[in-house]
């Protein structure tokens, strides 16, 4: 039986396969005394305020890598709209691959070229509690791709996908060939699933290649006669490794932070202390823990440190939401209280809740506005939009502003009842029931709820 790992391009540049010490899992290297598979929480972070600075733009980086793919035989596509609607099972685009499931996938449609690449934006909400914490974690990304849908003919298979990587990370991005690993896994979603590696660089997972020949039904892996290489390059993350900053908001929102701090007179960010912090916070999950010996190390009040990581996280997450936001209403999502709709207006009401912590002069307009002027080359499609977003952005914020002040009372006089049946745990159907009915964010309730002692689940 075939086996995917193994690829020629190992077996040539003489690297070799380990077993990590940490995790256990299996990772490819030049670097034969490496013990770990250089991935978090297995090894921390080196490139912060390390960087390989081969570009200075997003732009550059992206034009790059297609340029690179068009020499090697792909054809450069325009991305797809981050609303998924020729699917029943997801409302955003979450990867490249969502671009061509289940249609092109199962070989019911031929892809639009073969092989292609492309750049496609992509939205994924299911880590949103984590954007602003952790330093890395985003809403919105473009995931750089090239794809080759091998249905009744091989175009090509993983030794040359591996190929590609190697010659695209250190002919074109330059990155030392000794400090690539290759870690070996398992990849599902959409509905199929294959072997992956994961391409990490200094800590950070720049790239994932999976090699997708597998249909999931009822959890189980059924071989399909299709073989269809499905990769991912996370553009922001190869530009966080270029420029080193502290986090990935540092270095897609450089100019945007630069004009809060001028002119809302917000404090800058603690370079030594952000370093520091996010290099830790690669391999931790316990925040409380990770200030306190960050302080210990810095000499630095704890109070500062959590007032300082505060502020930066309310920072970071209106950006990433604002950008966010961009391309959801762009492509033509309506604000409501269900389906895609819901998601554009949770992003909205929790851009506006976070907006208060940082200064009650910045209107999330202007931050939406700021944050398009520095994409629109690139997405040109939305300068005749732009106003429509914006108006769509400040109906919200008023209809959001006017039923916070009528909740309180509603929610007031549910908690009430609550107490006279002492009971002390909100319930999940009624706070489900609070929201469909009247809009009332689950954050409001659990903080009304605290005024009462009574515990809201969310």
């Amino acid at each position: 039986m075939e086996n995917i790992f193994e690829v020629e391009l190992f077996k040539e540049k003489g690297f070799v396969r380990k077993r990590c010490k940490k995790c256990g899992e299996y990772f490819w290297t030049l670097n034969s005394g490496q013990e770990y598979c250089g991935d978090p929480p297995c090894s921390e972070y080196s490139f912060i305020n390390n960087p390989i600075p081969t570009y200075s733009s997003m732009d550059d980086i992206r034009e790059a890598f297609l340029t690179f793919f068009e020499r090697h035989g792909h054809i450069r596509i325009k991305r797809y709209p981050v609303v998924a609607r020729w699917r029943d099972d997801v409302y955003l685009v979450g990867a490249s691959i969502y671009d061509f499931q289940p249609w092109v996938t199962n070989g019911i449609v031929s892809p639009p070229a073969n092989p292609l690449t492309i750049s496609q934006p992509c939205i994924r909400l299911t880590d949103i509690d984590n954007v602003g914490k952790t330093g890395r974690h985003l809403t919105f990304f473009e995931m750089m791709a090239h794809h080759a849908f091998n249905i009744g003919e091989m175009i090509y298979w993983n030794n040359e996908t591996v190929e590609f990587s190697f010659n695209l990370l250190t002919k074109v991005y330059k990155i030392p060939e000794e400090e690539l690993i290759y870690k070996e896994g398992m990849w599902r979603g959409g509905g199929n699933a294959g072997e992956d590696f994961e391409v990490l660089v200094r800590g950070l997972e720049v790239a994932t290649l999976v090699f997708m020949h597998y249909k999931t039904v009822d959890n189980k892996n059924i071989l399909m006669k299709n073989k269809i290489v499905d990769t991912g390059y996370g553009l922001e993350r190869i530009f966080w490794l270029m420029t080193g900053t502290p986090t990935i908001y540092d270095a897609i929102f450089k100019e945007e932070i630069y004009w809060l701090t001028k002119n809302f007179s917000i404090i800058s960010p603690n370079r030594e202390l952000f370093n520091l912090y996010f290099r830790k916070m690669s391999v931790e999950n316990d925040a409380i823990s990770v200030e306190k010996r960050v302080s210990n190390i810095l000499g630095l009040d704890q109070n500062y440190v959590r007032r300082m990581l505060s502020l930066y996280e309310a920072i970071y997450t209106v950006l990433d939401h604002s950008r966010t936001l961009i391309f959801m209403l762009g492509d033509g999502i309506v604000p409501s209280n269900a389906g895609a709709g819901y998601l554009a207006r949770l992003l909205i009401r929790r851009s506006l809740r976070y907006l208060q912590k940082i200064s009650p002069d910045i209107e999330l307009v202007d931050v939406v506005d700021r944050i398009y002027s520095s994409i629109q080359n690139f997405f040109p499609e939305y300068k005749e939009k732009m106003n429509i977003i914006l108006e769509i952005i400040e109906f919200e914020k008023k209809k959001y502003l006017s039923m916070i002040k009528q909740s309180y009372n509603v929610i007031e006089k549910i908690m009430r009842d609550y107490q006279k049946k002492n009971l002390k745990v909100f319930s999940i159907e009624e706070l489900r029931k609070i929201y469909e009915s009247r809009g009332i964010p689950p954050e409001i309730v659990r903080k009304i709820g605290e005024k009462f002692n009574i515990n809201v689940i969310i």
